[in-house]
Order: C-alpha cells, then structure tokens, then sequence
C-alpha cells in the first residue's frame, strides 16, 4: 500500500502548500512514484502549483519529475446510503485510483476544519504541520500562558490530530508519525525564537510529535510558483551558480526529508 502523508493546519498562510510540493517533488526526483491531492477545493493552490509545473515543463522542453496530481472524482449522490458522507466517498476513491500505481500518496489540506480534512489525518501514516515560528501560529497547537513559557492546555488542532489517532486504533492501524516543521523563521536567534522552540520541545513531549527543522524565510519559494518549479529543479533550468540563499535553502530541504524518516527513502539529492 502506498505510504500516506498528510500536510495539515487549520490556519492559513503556514505554508502548506509550497511544502507539499517541495516534498512530492523531491520524492519524485529521488525516483518514487507519488500522487498528489488537494483537498483544498476552493483555492487549490497545490494543484495549481502542480498545473504551472506541467505547462512551464511543456512550453520550455523539459522532461523534469513530477507528481502524479489527481482531482477529486465526483459522485453520484444517488449511490449513497443513508447516513453516507459524499466527501468521504471522493477521497476514498481518489486514493484507491492513486494507489497502486504510487509509493507515496501525498495530501495537502485546507487552512481550516473541514470534513475533508477530518478524514485525510485519519488516513495519515505521517503527518507534517508545517507552523510560522509564531505564538499567534502556537496557539492552534496549544494554549499558553502570557509570558509564553506554560502550556496551558491542547488547542483544536492538537484534538483534531488525538481524533484521528483513536480512529487509527480502533481501526488496528499504525499510530501516525506526526512532525511539526518551524517554517519562516528568522535567520536571527530573537527571545521570541527561543521561546517558540522550548514551547514546542515542552509540547511534543506532552500530546506527541516530532519537531524537525524547518524553512527560514526565503524570496525564493514565492518566485518559483508560477513556473512550478522547486529548488531542486534550478539547475535543470539553467542556473549554473546557486547563491549562497538557494544552497542553504537546498540545505534545508534536505534536513527535513531526512527527519520525516519515511519508508525507503535517503535524502541524498
């Protein structure tokens, strides 16, 4: 069965999708088939990225490695049986079309609660939450106390995630190997940065996750999206010279597939 993972956090603006497609990408580079879907059915800005990709790779004469993106199917809602939800019905069918043709299945999900998204963490054989290095961001974790040092108590995504791991057990399925990823922090070591990394070293001890490291702010990841394009794939394009923000960029890219530790799978790119 492929390996499921799951990009996930009910708030918007965390960077969801660049992650996404930074990791499909780099799975597919490395030479593992990988399907992609976004449950994101408004904005779709996954599977936008993905569809700038295709046309960008078409017009310049590139054959790069992409991710295998697929929409959700419709369903007839005649076929359903009382009680039934057609949301859970599309996913499941997108993931048994996605399936055996793919090693790893990634899903990246809306910046809100949604039932699409209830479902795919249950699905999660690994989870990753990308999260600003901001306790405005923190607060979807968990609550804390003003001056930023005690944890007060879970917050709803924390209780979204603990809902999907009970389904997981019940279902006599493996628990969910959940990773946070601290994105857009600052290159400087600022109070507020370490506060935000004892908070969630005190945190993942506490509900369960893994912390790994994660993308300080970068121009670079907005200037790739209307081509598709990863920092994996500059040389490709013709830039000869990375600067010293694109190596260290690659570099932590790097940093992250190795902690996501997923099955089969080295970082060595």
């Amino acid at each position: 069965m492929a390996h499921i993972i799951v990009v996930g956090n009910e708030k918007g603006g965390a960077g969801k999708s660049t992650l996404s497609m930074h990791i499909a990408t780099a799975l597919a580079r490395m030479g593992h088939r990988v399907g992609a879907l976004d449950l994101d059915l408004r904005q779709k800005s996954f599977g936008r990225y993905v569809d700038n990709r295709r046309n960008f790779l078409e017009k310049s004469g590139l054959d790069l490695a992409t991710p295998t993106y697929s929409d959700l199917p419709e369903i007839d809602p005649s076929t359903l049986q009382p009680g039934e939800n057609i949301y859970d019905h599309r996913l499941s069918a997108a993931i048994a079309a996605l399936e055996p043709g793919n090693d790893f299945i990634l899903i990246d999900c809306p910046g809100s609660h949604t039932r699409l998204s209830q479902v795919a963490h249950s699905l999660a054989d690994t989870l990753v939450t990308p999260l600003n290095d901001s306790f405005v961001d923190f607060d979807l974790l968990a609550h804390i106390d003003s001056d930023g040092e005690k944890i007060l108590g879970p917050s709803v995504y924390s209780e979204m995630v603990w809902n999907a791991r009970q389904l997981r057990a019940q279902a006599g399925l493996k628990p969910i190997d959940w990773i946070v990823m601290r994105n857009r922090m600052g290159a400087q070591q600022m109070v507020n940065k370490e506060k935000m990394g004892r908070a969630l070293d005190h945190l993942a001890k506490r509900i369960g996750f893994r912390v790994a490291p994660g993308f300080n702010e970068r121009v670079v990841f907005r200037e790739l999206f209307p081509r598709g394009l990863t920092l994996l794939d500059l040389r490709d394009i013709g830039v000869k010279q990375l600067n010293i923000s694109n190596v260290a960029a690659r570099q932590e890219l790097r940093d992250l597939l190795k902690a996501l530790n997923l099955p089969g799978v080295s970082a060595d790119f």
